[in-house]
């Protein structure tokens, strides 16, 4: 996965702040040990004075120079080491300090990104997909078939609930492990609360963990963003709105749920068209059924979904009131 440039100069920016911040604290240990022990500051002019005479030895042809050099500064060292100790501080308090001592704080080792900047992209996606905190409780470890009847039979297919959970969880993890090589998208719909939601928030956290860009909108949320976006142009706004067709995959949750109109028709088929356009992949949930999508957006709208995504329907006891009735407590959301 690529960051976008926006992406890459943010992470960036942090690991120039901490070089920044390291600096910082370096400076002011340098000024209270100066303050509190004047002879190592004479030290540290020792050896300055010294390097100068021993380079200019050096270009005059004295090869000893740069092994006597090594030497007296080797016994300078270890002088100052003793004052530190002997004064209560750590022997590299005068020492640049790092969060990553692997990378140093630059995010990389020679030519390939640090561990640490690898949690970074990670965090920073969690951060920019509007999911962060909720994956934890809502991934594939967490799914239970217990709220899924092998009785409850759909009128429209005659399956069983559990038989449409079982397809579709074999639908979403084979849908993470081809993300990299298939174009693919996903209609998640039928009764309310059976785990649309849910199964769209497991595909998230396996590609975020995988360092693919994700980003989540409720659909209520996206075309409030949507129509602030098209009468503002602010840049914050612009590079957000980039991200919604640039990003490797997009959850639009519970399409439906919002106001209607022709702006939201109209922007819905730019955002799928233009997205199928660029092959990046598209998750929609909805309660809506098929003829309703057809009927509440357009023909064309309908014709890409049907054409260009993976159906999932699932049906079933709306799992938030068996989590009720079992007094399990329960959450707001569909998770199984």
């Amino acid at each position: 996965m690529a960051l976008s440039n926006s992406q890459y100069d943010a992470l960036m920016r942090t690991y120039e702040q901490r070089q920044s911040d390291n600096e910082y604290t370096l400076r002011k240990h340098y000024e209270e040990v100066y303050s509190k022990i004047p002879q190592l500051k004479e030290l540290d002019s020792a050896i300055s004075s010294l390097s100068v005479q021993k380079a200019k030895s050096l270009l005059n042809g004295d090869e000893s120079a740069l092994s006597s050099l090594k030497s007296d500064i080797t016994e300078l060292a270890l002088k100052k080491r003793a004052l530190l100790l002997n004064h209560h501080f750590p022997e590299d308090y005068l020492e640049l300090s790092y969060t990553c001592p692997d990378c140093r704080d630059t995010g990389y080792i020679g030519a390939r990104k640090c561990h640490c900047f690898n949690k970074a992209i990670i965090e920073l996606l969690y951060a920019q997909s509007n999911l962060q905190g909720i994956l934890e409780q809502e991934n594939f470890s967490t799914c239970s078939l217990d709220y899924y009847s092998s009785n409850h039979k759909d009128p429209l297919t005659g399956r069983s609930s559990k038989e449409a959970i079982l397809t579709a969880l074999e639908t979403c993890h084979k849908f993470v492990d081809t993300f990299s090589t298939h174009f693919q998208n996903i209609l998640l719909y039928g009764d309310t609360g059976v785990g649309k939601t849910f199964l769209s928030h497991c595909i998230a956290k396996e590609l975020i963990e995988s360092s693919y860009s994700v980003i989540y909108f409720s659909a209520s949320r996206l075309f409030d963003f949507l129509a602030k976006e098209a009468f503002s142009r602010k840049e914050e706004a612009e590079e957000e709105y980039t991200h919604i067709y640039d990003c490797e995959l997009l959850i639009i949750d519970d399409l439906g749920s919002e106001l209607s109109n022709t702006f939201t028709t109209s922007r819905l088929f730019t955002v799928l068209n233009e997205r199928i356009l660029r092959r990046k992949s598209t998750i929609i949930s909805t309660n809506l059924a098929l003829e309703d999508i057809k009927s509440i957006y357009s023909e064309r709208i309908f014709s890409r979904i049907s054409s260009c995504y993976t159906m999932l329907r699932l049906t079933g006891d709306d799992i938030r009131i068996q989590k009720k009735l079992l007094n399990l407590g329960g959450t707001n959301d569909d998770t199984p």
